[in-house]
């Protein structure tokens, strides 16, 4: 058997707690580990600092936790060198030019760099400009993206991008996927008097959520219903009975089948061209039937009306929602086929030769 090879892994979270991570290459470290790799993660931000980022106030705690973290990066620059090869997660540094991020590169050839958004634009709608926002190195993905020996995105967009900026003109382009052992088929449809719809997903893409409050007042007219919410901090909408549960890995299954008709809207943008329709997937992986609009990989992703319906305007997204809630049978159909093409091609069983594929490449120079 050959040698381990060392991989160092630059990321921002916390391991096991951003989706971003979480259902893209974290998942598969342990079957990467059977071929012969071995990780070591570095994580910018502490657990501490991830549990209050979204919290008001704590100013200087939050000051102090990036400190912090720059004291990290400072300590991985002397051991860069040391590995096989170096697994960039979206950015090195949260803050300012991308002089970390050039520095990594000149340390280690052997660079993985891994983008699922589109986090180098400016003036994105949803997101409110705080001062942290300002001072975010909007320059460092495409430092990343230019000098990385493989890059590896989520969506054809991004791919487009990035065999346009990268000088090897090594670009991969895996969707994000899910763990189909971890992540089970809901046991049963039923009509209940009250049908659950869900959506799950983070506190900066509540606007989103936001959005659908005219369509699920006018369902809300036509038939009983209840939102549920599955984030990382409170949410209401005027006018519609809501619950909010917050997101844990423990429970994350059992929370998730608790949701009878999964809600996925997205903007019609550019930035939403960076997104891998990994909410819709989620659904799909637990037999959820979801509704989403036409736009985006939600067109890779979802066969109309055979795994999942994609809608253009705001009667359909009334009609498809009340479709669902009326018809038993279309949802356990969709819900079944939803699974079965996460199966096939969304799940990290069909997808983990391309990871190990991409560390085979840079580790093999």
């Amino acid at each position: 058997m050959s040698a381990t090879k060392k991989i160092l892994v630059l990321c921002p979270f916390p391991q096991g707690v951003a989706a971003g991570q979480r259902l893209k290459y974290e998942q598969y470290f342990p079957l990467l580990e059977k071929e012969g790799y071995k990780f070591t993660i570095s994580n910018f931000q502490s657990r501490r600092m991830w549990n209050i980022a979204f919290q008001p106030g704590r100013v200087f705690e939050k000051i102090g936790w990036t400190i912090f973290g720059y004291i990290k990066r400072i300590i991985d620059l002397f051991r860069i060198p040391f590995y096989d090869g170096v697994y960039v997660f979206l950015w090195v540094t949260p803050i300012g030019m991308p002089i970390f991020e050039k520095i990594v590169l000149r340390l280690n050839k052997n660079i993985v760099y891994d983008i699922d958004d589109m986090i180098f634009m400016n003036d994105v709608d949803h997101v409110k400009e705080n001062i942290f926002q300002k001072m975010k190195g909007r320059k460092k993905p495409i430092v990343m993206m230019k000098s990385a020996a493989y890059v590896v995105v989520c969506t054809p967009k991004l791919e487009e991008i990035a065999l346009g900026l990268n000088k090897n003109k090594q670009v991969i382009d895996i969707s994000s996927t899910l763990n189909t052992d971890w992540f089970q088929p809901i046991k049963k449809y039923e009509k209940n008097e009250v049908t659950t719809l869900g959506w799950t997903g983070t506190y900066s893409t509540f606007p989103f959520l936001d959005s659908l409050r005219p369509v699920l007042l006018k369902v809300n007219q036509q038939r009983r219903i209840k939102l549920l919410v599955i984030a990382n901090r409170p949410y209401s909408m005027d006018g519609i009975e809501t619950e909010t549960i917050y997101w844990k890995k423990e429970t994350e299954v059992i929370d998730l089948h608790q949701i009878e008709i999964g809600l996925y809207p997205i903007p019609a943008n550019e930035w939403s061209l960076g997104k891998s329709s990994l909410k819709a997937l989620t659904y799909m992986a637990n037999s959820i039937p979801v509704v989403t609009p036409a736009f985006g990989t939600n067109f890779r992703v979802i066969e109309d009306g055979v795994d999942g319906l994609l809608v253009r305007n705001e009667d359909e997204w009334v009609a498809s929602i009340i479709r669902l809630i009326d018809d038993i049978d279309l949802r356990r159909e969709i819900g079944e086929n939803g699974r079965r093409k996460v199966e096939e091609k969304f799940s990290v069983k069909a997808n983990v030769g391309n990871y190990l594929k991409v560390l085979n490449a840079i580790t093999s120079k």
